[in-house]
């Protein structure tokens, strides 16, 4: 699994992780802990391959992604904020996502060639080319510009793969017919930085809520994303990956916001 769901995109988007331990309870005597208790149940397994195989095999993707993550007070207090992301997807090299409010909107654009940050409401946008996949333009802009989306396991060719990476502890947990408006079956993944609980539509196989915690460092922050409007191998124009810039619109350096900030510095 990932260290997934840090923050990212510009100040827009935040990190999420996993949620799940395996019983704890003493295996007797005779047999060994291991065979008693697994740590990794296989149908836990058997459902996160299902749901992660149907987006795989998905040549569009789009789905809304409503995310809210706790972010501490000076005194300590957690603050929960909420994000809102449109994601639309076209394999194997093709990416948009917008976000409005509550914070500063922002739009990305990923085309196969090169990759646009634009923010509309400052009228700003960063390019970089970034030629490749979808997985190779997500490993790069992490590295150069600390994008990274707190739903990027979805979005990969290999769901199955990033999610089961480092594994340490899955289960199933039981069914919920809380949401999604459908019934889901609820499993619970680890590895050692993340805990993940998942919700999968027990039909549809696709992810309805994921509830991350981090398991190392002292605050542990938690995040959730609550996906809505999914639709597969649904029609996908090539303008739709393209970004709407006017010639008013300033084009900024491609990099850490962080990084910007030093710069400008005396």
């Amino acid at each position: 699994m990932r260290q997934f769901w840090v923050p990212l995109f510009a100040t827009a988007l935040s990190l999420i992780s996993g949620v799940a331990i395996a019983e704890t309870a003493p295996a007797p005597a005779a047999a060994a802990p291991e065979a008693a208790h697994p740590a990794i149940e296989p149908a836990a397994l058997t459902l996160l391959k299902a749901a992660s195989e149907k987006l795989a095999a998905a040549k569009t993707i789009s789905f809304h992604a409503l995310g809210a993550f706790d972010v501490p007070a000076r005194n300590g207090q957690p603050l929960f904020y909420y994000t809102r992301s449109e994601v639309l997807l076209a394999r194997p090299n093709k990416l948009r996502v917008i976000v409005p409010g509550d914070g500063p909107p922002s739009e990305f654009y990923f085309d196969g060639e090169a990759v646009a940050v634009l923010t509309p409401k400052e009228d700003l946008i960063a390019l970089a080319n970034v030629p490749g996949t979808l997985d190779e333009m997500l490993e790069k802009i992490y590295k150069k510009a600390g994008i990274y989306f707190p739903f990027v396991d979805i979005l990969v060719s290999d769901p199955y793969k990033a999610l089961t990476t480092g594994l340490t502890n899955a289960f199933v947990i039981g069914k919920s017919s809380l949401v999604g408006g459908v019934t889901t079956d609820v499993l619970s993944i680890s590895d050692k930085n993340v805990h993940l609980q998942i919700w999968i539509g027990e039909k549809d196989k696709l992810p309805r809520l994921i509830w991350a915690t981090a398991a190392d460092g002292s605050e542990k922050p938690r995040h959730m994303v609550e996906f809505s409007n999914w639709k597969l191998n649904g029609d996908a124009a090539k303008e739709s990956f393209a970004p709407k810039k006017t010639a008013k619109t300033k084009q900024i350096p491609f990099g850490r916001p962080d990084e910007a900030k030093a710069e400008t510095k005396p």
